[in-house]
């Protein structure tokens, strides 16, 4: 029988195969049960949704609370928040028949039209409504019912960012107006995009300023993730030498979703030693097999965006893009043609910025395109 693969790059799997975040873990538990909204922050594939799960996991086991995670990822305006918070409602409540006969029945009222998910046969909830409008006063009610339920509710809101981009240009003004008043629902605000969060929770002039508790999440450190890696194979009565761990570590900058996918993948071989030319070997067919996709990039890119890329791939961290030593060197021609190829890489995500005691600097968002790009 094979052993079930220790390092998952997507969900949350449990406890026993969630690497640290202690700290993490335990500020937002002190936020979320003391009645403080917390802001989540990080760079996408970090590991805060399965953080959020985490937290979602010890506060069930300790009391009698509702846990709701709702991603607003493919939301494009309020109808589309509104369906998927009556969806994740419907299909977390009715596990607590009081509170779920209650829901049930406050849903008939708001005239849904069930549906059921094709592939998995999950049901789902849609309204059709005729104006907007309509759609704020169903989200209005089916928070202030959560509230009512005489329970605390913790509500997870990934990808917050998307409600800044809404069709409707006051969803921020409007949501937050309903939030307010609520005294049992705890919310986390969880979002990727540094600039946009940023933007929603520091600016004065945003309906959600000075609202939360803000938390930046940044790569697990070096000393756990390595431990944690050394323990999994020996569980499984494999062996990795501790070089071949530092190499990982190293070559994916402990970036959660690409260190699990190679320990994913080196565990899939089934090797039962694993030395550092196994893993350069490992990481270098990880990379083989996405060349097609990569290659893609480059026909919708211009010709300069893709050279910046490159450039910023190879160097690894960026600070002065426009600086003429960095132009020289990867022959990029002038300070404004750099300027607005930096800023349509950061428009399109494929590079982000970040700070460091260093100062600012700009880094490609898929580790593994920059590790492809700079074998270029």
């Amino acid at each position: 029988m094979t052993s079930k693969n220790p390092f998952p790059v997507v969900g949350y799997h449990g406890s026993k195969l969630f690497c640290d975040r202690e700290t993490e873990t335990e500020r937002l538990l002190v936020n979320l049960t003391g009645g403080l909204n917390t802001t989540l922050i990080s760079l996408r594939r970090m590991g805060k949704t399965a953080l959020i799960y985490h937290v979602f996991d010890k506060i069930l086991k300790d009391n009698r609370s509702v846990c709701l995670y709702v991603d607003l990822y493919p939301t494009r305006n309020v109808r589309d928040l509104t369906r998927q918070l009556a969806t994740v409602s419907m299909n977390v409540l009715p596990r607590k028949k009081k509170a779920g006969n209650r829901f049930l029945s406050f849903l008939k009222g708001l005239r849904p039209v069930i549906t059921y998910d094709p592939l998995t046969g999950a049901p789902g909830v849609k309204f059709e409504y005729s104006s907007a409008s309509e759609y704020e006063v169903t989200l209005s009610a089916l928070l202030k019912f959560l509230d009512d339920l005489g329970t605390e509710i913790y509500l997870a809101f990934d990808e917050f960012q998307s409600i800044a981009s809404y069709e409707e240009g006051n969803a921020e003004a409007m949501l937050r107006t309903v939030i307010q008043p609520l005294k049992n629902i705890h919310f986390i605000f969880s979002g990727s995009n540094k600039h946009m969060m940023h933007d929603i929770f520091h600016s004065s002039k945003r309906p959600f300023f000075a609202s939360t508790r803000i938390m930046s999440l940044s790569a697990i450190s070096d000393d756990s993730y390595s431990r944690f890696i050394g323990e999994k194979f020996a569980e499984n009565k494999r062996k990795i030498s501790q070089e071949a761990i530092s190499f990982v570590l190293d070559w994916t900058r402990r970036h959660t979703y690409y260190t699990q996918s190679v320990c994913n993948t080196l565990f899939s071989t089934g090797a039962k030693e694993i030395d550092i030319q196994f893993v350069k070997a490992v990481c270098g067919e990880i990379l083989d097999e996405q060349e097609k996709t990569f290659l893609q990039y480059r026909h919708l890119l211009t010709s300069n965006q893709w050279r910046l890329l490159m450039a910023v791939a190879k160097e690894g961290r960026v600070y002065k893009p426009q600086s003429g030593e960095f132009l020289r060197k990867h022959f990029l021609g002038t300070p404004a043609g750099s300027k607005r190829a930096v800023d349509a890489l950061l428009d399109k995500e494929m590079i982000y910025l970040e700070s460091d005691g260093n100062g600012r600097y700009y880094s490609v968002y898929d580790l593994f395109l920059s590790r492809w790009l700079e074998r270029q």
